[in-house]
């Protein structure tokens, strides 16, 4: 790392729930965020479920989220290099944003070394023991079968009618139903992948997104877990300074 710059990280934007609105207004919001960290930012990673639902045909892609877009463009342009990692929300991501954005695309999570502290980083979905349900659709929705039926068969009109209706039945559309979440401690997923990992090699940071709320937890004296939650409610992201990483709100 640069001397004086810093790693930022954050998740599950949700963009374009509960109605435009008030997506519209996160979006602003997160976009006066990246004004602020592109003075001392060196890298981003997005965590995953950005947008509520994304899916782009070769020559279409879904309408809005341009302040968002260009602000990302905006800070690849000046150097700061974009990572992003899709949720499972916005798995259906190609090569939209690697083009346009110049971002680094992950599907499954990563380690990597960062001044000489070890990350392990991924949006969260289909990690740990159980929720083997989910584990199967998400393997089903990475068939290139379905995507193709998706992409061949559907025009896009009835495609993104056919996702907003689910997305309205998702916990952000119906209540704020997403609060009555608990966090579940050490029976937490997400915290036991962490702990499995740690008996095979040490990790400094275990970096996740996909649960809702955000979490700062030491699993050791030297290993920390942080979990970004989301921006509906809490607006969290976490930053490593090139010796700590610390779960911050703005």
């Amino acid at each position: 790392m640069k001397e004086n710059k810093k790693i930022y990280f954050a998740s599950d934007f949700h963009l374009g729930v509960p109605d435009y609105e008030s997506s519209l207004e996160r979006e602003k919001l997160i976009v006066k965020w990246l004004d602020e960290i592109k003075q001392d930012a060196e890298e981003l990673f997005l965590l995953g479920d950005v947008f509520d639902f994304w899916f782009e045909y070769k020559s279409v892609v879904p309408r809005g989220f341009v302040r968002l877009l260009g602000k990302i463009a905006e800070l690849s342009d000046s150097g700061i290099k974009i990572h992003y990692f899709t949720g499972n929300h916005d798995i259906w991501i190609y090569d939209y944003l690697p083009k346009e954005l110049n971002a680094e695309l992950y599907h499954h999570p990563i380690i990597r070394e960062i001044n000489g502290k070890k990350f392990y980083i991924a949006h969260g979905d289909g990690l740990g023991p159980s929720d083997y349900k989910f584990k199967l659709m998400k393997k089903g929705f990475r068939s290139s079968v379905l995507q193709w039926i998706f992409s061949a068969l559907l025009h896009p009109n009835f495609a993104f009618k056919i996702a907003k209706f689910f997305s309205l039945k998702s916990r952000f559309a119906n209540d704020n139903n997403f609060e009555k979440s608990k966090f579940l401690g050490e029976k937490e997923w997400l915290i036991i992948n962490s702990r499995k990992i740690l008996e095979k090699e040490h990790i400094d940071f275990f970096i996740y997104g996909h649960r809702h709320f955000p979490v700062e937890l030491q699993l050791s004296d030297k290993s920390k877990y942080i979990n970004l939650g989301e921006w509906v409610n809490y607006k969290p992201y976490a930053v490593f300074d090139g010796n700590n990483t610390v779960l911050k709100q703005f």
